[in-house]
């Protein structure tokens, strides 16, 4: 009812009708009766804004409270003859005030509407954007909780191979996976992690795999520097690289090689995992469920802005390379 902004406008609009007003005689006396007339129609516009706090249905506040003004204006007139007596231009002053004063209420009332509006809705957009965020979240948290079981089955299946198989390397084959599992399976609870930390799971699972098949499986790591602080969903480059066992080295006869490459250009990163398997096998949906996956969760985390590409090597084998913006992990 006081806001400093609303005092400042009605003394300043008011001074100023008051020097209109004042002519050619002295308009000192007048500016401060007119100052004083506004102050209480101002108080009357902010007393009604807020009181009584329940209206009967018929009477908008808004009709209330340039009524109450359009009162105000003589019991200020009244205050001022009171204190100052009357003078030349008073009734001037009484005439103005009552033609002048219920408009500006009015137009007041317009522009504290639209400002309310515009604060609505904008506090609409941020509780949009809010929920939004919150089903991308939630979104992305179950997404990574499909790939634990997706990754911990397979791997799993590996070490079921070789026992059956009754290989005397199951043991160490195995105790290489808990010691793993140990490192890896906390960050499947973890919003985002680095390529960095990525590369280094997705290296104890290609010694880990090739401890299981030997003679059948090689790998190398080509990483660029600049890209082992970007972020990524975690379980990005480990899913491409588990899906070139499962589905490339471990179907072929002769097994594999497995090339990784991490390259940071400028503000994008790329991310090409090969293999020289057994080649590209349709699915249903043109990618296997990590991939697809893997897919959905980086583009909830970049916004869209990703690609997958998934290509057949020649003579055997298959290329996925990832494409995503290149942010700093505390982006």
């Amino acid at each position: 009812m006081l806001s400093w902004g609303r005092v400042r406008f009605t003394v300043i609009l008011s001074a100023v009708f008051g020097l209109m007003l004042g002519g050619s005689y002295q308009s000192g006396p007048l500016v401060i009766r007119t100052v004083l007339v506004a102050l209480v129609a101002m108080l009357a516009f902010g007393l009604f804004e807020r009181w009584p706090k329940r209206l009967p249905s018929w009477l908008a506040r808004w009709a209330l409270q340039v009524a109450g003004v359009a009162f105000a204006v003589p019991i200020g007139m009244i205050m001022t003859f009171t204190t100052f007596g009357d003078t030349k231009g008073d009734h001037t002053l009484i005439g103005v005030a009552l033609l002048i004063a219920p408009w500006v209420a009015l137009a007041a009332l317009v522009r504290q509407k639209d400002a309310l509006a515009r604060h609505q809705a904008l506090a609409f957009d941020l509780e949009r954007s809010e929920l939004a965020r919150q089903a991308v979240g939630a979104r992305l948290r179950l997404l990574q909780a499909q790939v634990a079981p997706h990754f911990l089955f397979n791997t799993l299946a590996n070490v079921q191979a070789l026992v059956d198989a009754g290989s005397p390397q199951a043991p160490a084959v195995l105790r290489s996976l808990v010691a793993y599992l140990r490192a890896a399976v906390p960050r499947l609870d973890e919003p985002a992690t680095t390529l960095g930390q990525e590369l280094q799971l997705v290296q104890a699972y290609l010694e880990l795999m090739h401890m299981r098949m030997p003679d059948r499986l090689q790998f190398a790591l080509h990483v660029d520097e600049a890209a082992l602080a970007l972020h990524c969903p975690p379980m990005t480059l480990l899913t491409l690289v588990e899906n070139a066992v499962r589905h490339g080295i471990d179907p072929s006869e002769q097994g594999g090689r497995i090339d990784i490459d991490v390259h940071r250009r400028g503000d994008r990163c790329t991310v090409r995992v090969s293999d020289t398997g057994a080649g590209l096998r349709q699915s249903a949906d043109g990618l296997g469920t990590g991939l697809t996956a893997l897919r959905e969760r980086m583009e909830l985390t970049f916004g869209g802005d990703v690609e997958l590409r998934v290509s057949a090597q020649h003579p055997t084998g298959v290329t996925a390379e990832l494409d995503f913006p290149a942010r700093g992990a505390a982006s």
